[in-house]
């Protein structure tokens, strides 16, 4: 599958620091600034070092960047105008969120999820979607229903002006918004996971599932939630992402060697 090149532009520049009072030659060299003297209270390099992160998590999901592009620690500081250390900070905690890998040889690149790999998070998702949305079926309120069907109109409009990344977003992040209005951040943490590592599965593979389907799935879900079917909702969570990964490549043909090599006719 051919790559694009690492679209970092699209990465938006978090804020700088503010100098401290006191001891910032310390800080300085405990946080890895760049500004010589500038100490950085250790919530803000923190709050840096996730806008870095959900910066990267959101060019995956939203097909800015491709599976296997390297990420270049120099560049992504001088666009956040951060030190090479938060930066590094960052692509490690992706890497424990198996959207990025690190090695010593090749650096940091955007993860190339095998076979095995993709198979396994749509069965972990499949187990928790099920359990997520029967209790959905049951606990959601009115205000909520009204929510989730906003969220529908906005993927609706993303879908009708074919805004590939916003229609991506809205389309995987409809699963999480279900999850935090149940309350429960761990699972909405978890999923926010699973489904950018979904997403970065689509792009391996090359999914030919429409957003137009997804967009018509997600509404009948949300018909369901609202008429208190947990057994109909619980089959149409199951039947969406049955589809979504029936339709990924994950069994590519093994070519015929003779029928795609040519030697053709020696003159």
């Amino acid at each position: 599958m051919p790559r694009s090149p690492a679209n970092l532009t699209a990465l938006r520049p978090a804020a700088r620091g503010t100098a401290g009072a006191g001891k910032k030659q310390a800080a300085s060299r405990k946080t890895g600034s760049k500004t010589a003297g500038a100490a950085v209270p250790d919530d803000e390099l923190q709050n840096t070092t996730r806008r870095i992160a959900d910066s990267i998590t959101a060019a995956i999901v939203e097909r800015r960047l491709m599976p296997g592009t390297k990420l270049a620690e120099q560049k992504i500081a001088d666009i956040f105008k951060v030190s090479r250390t938060i930066v590094r900070q960052a692509l490690h905690q992706l890497s424990r969120d198996k959207l990025v890998t690190l090695t010593q040889a090749r650096g940091a690149r955007v993860a190339q999820p095998s076979v095995d790999e993709a198979r396994q998070v749509f069965e972990v998702r499949q187990m928790l979607e099920a359990a997520m949305i029967k209790r959905a079926a049951a606990e959601l309120t009115e205000p909520q229903i009204a929510q989730l069907r906003q969220h529908l109109r906005d993927e609706e409009a993303a879908v009708q002006r074919t805004d590939v990344p916003g229609r991506t977003h809205l389309l995987a992040d409809f699963h999480v918004v279900l999850a935090r209005m149940l309350g429960n951040e761990a699972l909405a943490d978890i999923l926010r996971e699973l489904v950018s590592r979904s997403s970065l599965i689509s792009l391996m593979y090359q999914s030919a599932h429409s957003a137009e389907h997804s967009f018509a799935e997600h509404v009948a879900i949300v018909d369901a939630l609202e008429a208190r079917d947990a057994r109909a909702a619980v089959k149409l969570m199951q039947s969406h992402l049955h589809n979504v990964e029936r339709n990924l490549r994950l069994n590519p043909r093994v070519p015929d060697l003779p029928s795609v090599l040519h030697a053709g006719d020696p003159s």
